[in-house]
C-alpha cells in the first residue's frame, strides 16, 4: 500500500513538472530604451546669435536688402519641442527713397525635427513686437519660418534660417496704401551655444526597468 502511494505521488509530481516545463517560458521584460543622443549632441538650454539681411514688402518699389542682426534664448522642454524668446534689431529700405530702423521681440515655438542627428531641419511660428527706433513707431506682429542647423560639435551649432513677418500696420514704410498691411523677410546666419540637460539625460536612463527572466522549475533544477 506504502509503494502504491509513493509510486502515485512521483507519478503525479512528474506529471506537474512536465506540465509545468511545458508552458514556462523564458520571459524578459521588454523595455524601450530611450534615445539620449539629443543631450550629447545638444542641450535643453540654448544661446543664439545671427546675423543676415532683411527686406521689405510694403507700399513703395525697389526695395533694398540691409542688415539684420539676433540674440536670443531658447529652452527645450522635449527633443523636439522648444520656446524661443528673440531680440531682432534690422533696417528696412527702399532705394533713395527711405531707409529705417527697427527691432522686434519674438516669442516662437519651435519644432526641431531630427533632434538626435547632427543635422535637422526646423519650423517655428509665433507672435512679436515691431518697433522702430525710440519706438516712434510700434506694432504687434505674426511670425513664421524655417531653418537647418548642423552640430559642428558637441553643444555647438550653426544654423540658417528665414522667417516672414506680417504687421498689423500698412504705415511701417511711412505710407498708408492698398488694402494689405506691410510685411518683410529676414534670413540670417548664425550658431546655437546648448547648455543644460545631464539630468535628464540621466534621469532617462535611470527610468530603464531593469531586465528579469523568469524559469520554470526544471531550468532551475538543470542550472543550479
Amino acid at each position: 500500500m506504502i509503494a502504491h502511494n509513493f509510486r502515485f505521488r512521483l507519478t503525479f509530481l512528474s506529471i506537474i513538472l512536465t506540465f509545468m516545463s511545458m508552458t514556462a517560458q523564458d520571459a524578459v521584460e521588454t523595455t524601450t530604451i530611450p534615445n539620449t543622443k539629443f543631450y550629447d549632441l545638444r542641450g535643453t538650454n540654448a544661446f543664439d546669435v545671427a546675423i543676415g539681411t532683411s527686406v521689405i514688402n510694403g507700399d513703395f518699389v525697389d526695395p533694398m536688402w540691409e542688415i539684420y542682426s539676433h540674440v536670443g534664448y531658447k529652452r527645450h522642454f522635449t527633443p523636439h519641442l522648444a520656446v524661443d524668446i528673440g531680440y531682432h534689431k534690422f533696417n528696412l529700405a527702399y532705394v533713395d527713397l527711405y531707409n529705417e530702423g527697427f527691432m522686434s521681440f519674438d516669442l516662437n515655438i519651435e519644432v526641431l525635427l531630427r533632434p538626435h542627428h547632427i543635422f535637422s531641419p526646423y519650423i517655428f511660428a509665433g507672435a512679436g513686437y515691431n518697433a522702430a527706433n525710440h519706438f516712434s513707431q510700434s506694432d504687434p506682429k505674426i511670425q513664421g519660418g524655417i531653418g537647418i542647423e548642423y552640430i559642428v560639435t558637441d553643444g555647438v551649432a550653426l544654423k540658417l534660417f528665414s522667417d516672414y513677418n506680417y504687421v498689423s500696420s500698412d504705415t511701417l514704410d511711412g505710407l498708408e496704401a492698398g488694402a494689405a498691411d506691410d510685411v518683410y523677410w529676414r534670413v540670417a546666419f548664425g550658431a546655437n551655444i546648448y547648455f543644460g540637460g545631464n539630468d535628464k539625460k540621466a534621469k532617462a536612463l535611470k527610468d530603464i526597468p531593469t531586465v528579469r527572466n523568469t524559469y520554470s522549475i526544471l531550468d532551475v533544477e538543470n542550472n543550479p
